[in-house]
Order: structure tokens, then C-alpha cells, then sequence
């Protein structure tokens, strides 16, 4: 049986800079079966579930149902329930995971989700009666099956499998987006989401989280940045061999330099001369390339700026493009070509003169105001409704 996720792994289609963008994660556990819109199509209250979706509206918030993985019996009777919240900032103090449990679902709605999805944790505690999370990272599988096939297919075996083996922080969560990439997970509290990973890779990457640490191979990226800094960002830990949470932050995403920009040679890129341009010339140790990418770089390109909290900074450029040949983005859709990140250089810039903490105040600001010049000098924030599909909605 041809799926979704087998076409996308047959392919070698990148993962890098295709995860789910939210800095507040409010999770909600709800058993019994889930619908493709599980907040109005399960067991729990439609009213309500419509309810939470226009009060996130607009705030940044993104609300999911959680349970715990084996069989899940269907009925409506009321039981107590855990309730996480997270917002994700990295390299700032900001990033925090809490739980509660409560009774009544309905008391989700006393929230203040203009102040959640801005960081402030206290919302949650005051109307839940919430505490920091002090147990073990969570590890949240995507299961879906009424969304996609392969979740239900790939995600529910990987979550069964981390619960018997003890891992107390795996749970099934509704939508992350990506099933191409099934299993995907999330892992909070850092907030970097995984695809097309085993049981014990993802023991690894708790392990990992646990000692506050970022394992990159078969990462997607941060929930915290669009889909250009994902990718920056995953980058920079390869090419400086970073691997603790919280260190890097991605500053802005603008439009790509010129050759000429670069050089300061008059040629600019539209120019016709028999010299090399820098992304197509030979590989080397600080402009790694992709051989495979052909006509899928030709779209637009971004330089992201990445910062580490001991000033060091890099200028990655980010090209997007589709992946071919067609393929599927879910089971039973029409081939399409998705939206792909490829990573054309990875360059270090000057140190940040920033006093301590600047990095994060940066890192949170608008993009394109990160430096309070970007704005000036035509730095742009990434839009991922145009033209590459949000991996997100999928």
C-alpha cells in the first residue's frame, strides 16, 4: 500500500524547516476517538471546542487535544484531565512548560490567551490552579488517523512503543501537520518538532531534552520560527556543533544578498559573466550545498540572521523551492510539489556589541525590527501562506 510517507522517504525529502510554527502550545486531554477537527469532532463539548478556537484566534495560541497511547475506549464519561501549557522562546528565560488537571473543561476558557501567547504563564496557573511541569519532557506523537492514514499507521505504533518502554512523557496529540513525515513528533519543553524517527531515536532525543540538549538529526525545527529560521537554525548546529537548548535565536529573515552585495564587485546576480556565483560554485566547508536541489532553488531567498547568547552570529541563506517529482502531501490528495528549505550557505558574521540579555529582547521584537535598522534597510518578515503551502494546515 502506497502512502503519503512512504512517496516523501522514497524521495529523500528533506525534513529541515517543516514544522508546525506556534510559540504557545495549550494541550488538552481528551480520550475517546478524535475526528479530522478534533475540537469540535470528539468527545469533548463541540460548543466548547468552537469556543477555544475563536478565543486562540489571533493570539499566537495553538490549542490540541492530547491522550495517552493504547486503545481508547468510547465514552463520554467525565474524567479528570491533564492540561499542558508551553510557550517556546529560545534563548531567552521566557520558555516555560506547566500543567494542571482539572475537572472541567470549560475552565479553559477563563484564560487569558492574548497573554498566553505572549509568554505570561500566570493566566494559566491563576484559573487552573497550575504548577511548572517537573516531569520528564513530553513526547507528543501525532496519531491522527482521521486527518491522515500514515499518522494512524506510523504514529500510533511509535507512541504505544515509547509507553512500554517507560518513557512517562509520551502522549498522542491530535495535529502537528507534515504526515508526509509521519511519525512526527513534538517535544516540550523547547518546542522542536521531529519526522520519520523510531522508537529509539526518540529516546535519544528525551534523553537529550532532558539535559537540555537538541539532538538535529531528523529534526524539523523550532515551533518558535517560520519556516526560513527553522531551517537557518538547524544549520548553525551543524555547522558549529551546538547542540544546548536555548542558545540560538534567530534575529531576522531578509531578502537575500547579491553577489555584488556580498563581494562588492559592481556584477550583481542578473549579470552575465563566466565567474561562478557563490551558490553555485563548489561545496565548501562554510557554503555547504545540496547537489539535488536543481530547479527547486529557484525561488525566492532569504539571508536569516542566527544568534548564539555568547555573541557569535552567522548569516545563513535559505532558498525555497518544490520538491520533485510531484508527490503526494497527504494520503489520497493529488501529486503536488511541496515546499521545501534548502540550506545554501552557512556564513559567521562579525560578533553581536550587545549587552547581556539584548539577545533575547532581539529575538522576541518583530521581525525586521530586530536591530531597529532591519526595517530600514529592507529586511522582511517570511510569509508561509505564499507561495509554498504552510506545512502547518496540511
Amino acid at each position: 500500500m502506497s502512502t503519503c510517507a512512504t512517496a516523501s522517504r522514497d524521495l529523500d525529502e528533506p525534513v529541515a524547516g517543516t514544522a508546525a510554527t506556534a510559540r504557545t502550545w495549550l494541550l488538552l486531554e481528551q480520550s475517546g476517538p478524535w475526528g479530522a477537527k478534533a475540537l469540535t469532532s470528539s468527545h469533548l463539548d463541540p460548543e466548547l471546542g468552537r469556543a477555544l478556537e475563536a478565543a486562540a484566534e489571533g493570539t499566537g495560541v495553538r490549542v490540541a487535544l492530547i491522550r495517552r497511547p493504547g486503545r481508547h475506549a468510547d465514552c463520554h464519561d467525565a474524567a479528570r484531565r491533564h492540561v499542558f501549557a508551553a510557550h517556546v522562546d529560545p534563548a531567552s528565560p521566557t520558555t516555560w512548560l506547566h500543567s494542571a488537571v482539572i475537572d472541567d473543561p470549560a475552565r479553559l476558557l477563563q484564560l487569558d490567551f492574548a497573554a498566553l501567547g505572549k509568554g505570561d504563564h500566570h493566566t494559566f496557573d491563576h484559573a487552573l490552579d497550575a504548577a511548572p511541569h517537573t516531569g520528564a519532557p513530553l513526547a507528543l506523537v501525532c496519531t491522527n488517523g482521521k486527518r491522515d492514514r500514515c499518522c494512524a499507521l506510523l504514529g500510533r505504533p511509535l507512541a504505544a512503543e515509547l509507553t512500554a518502554a517507560g518513557e512517562p512523557g509520551a502522549w498522542e496529540v491530535t495535529h502537528l501537520g507534515g504526515h508526509r513525515f509521519s511519525p512526527t513528533l513534538l517535544v516540550l519543553p523547547y518546542g522542536y518538532a521531529y519526522g520519520r524517527v523510531g522508537a529509539e531515536e526518540v529516546r535519544g532525543v528525551l534523553a537529550a531534552a532532558g539535559e537540555g540538549r537538541v539532538v538535529v538529526d531528523g529534526c524539523r525545527g523550532s515551533s518558535a520560527w517560520e519556516r526560513p529560521g527553522q531551517a537557518a537554525e538547524l544549520a548553525v548546529r551543524r555547522f558549529s556543533g551546538e547542540d544546548r537548548a536555548g542558545v540560538l535565536s534567530v534575529l531576522r529573515t531578509e531578502p537575500a544578498r547579491t553577489e555584488s552585495t556580498r563581494t562588492g564587485h559592481s556584477r550583481t546576480e542578473d549579470s552575465s559573466t563566466d565567474e561562478p556565483r557563490t551558490e553555485d560554485a563548489a561545496p565548501t566547508e562554510d557554503a555547504p550545498t545540496d547537489d539535488s536541489r536543481g530547479p527547486e532553488a529557484a525561488g525566492p531567498r532569504w539571508d536569516v540572521i542566527v544568534a548564539h547568547v555568547d555573541g557569535r552570529c552567522w548569516r545563513v541563506t535559505v532558498a525555497q523551492g518544490a520538491s520533485l517529482p510531484p508527490r503526494p502531501e497527504s494520503c489520497g490528495a493529488a501529486l503536488a510539489t511541496p515546499g521545501r528549505m534548502d540550506v545554501l550557505a552557512v556564513r559567521p558574521e562579525a560578533p553581536l556589541p550587545q549587552a547581556p540579555g539584548a539577545l533575547a529582547s532581539a529575538a522576541s521584537a518583530p521581525a525586521g525590527k530586530a536591530d531597529g535598522k532591519a526595517e530600514a534597510t529592507g529586511a522582511t518578515r517570511y510569509d508561509p501562506a505564499a507561495p509554498v503551502r504552510d506545512m502547518d494546515r496540511l
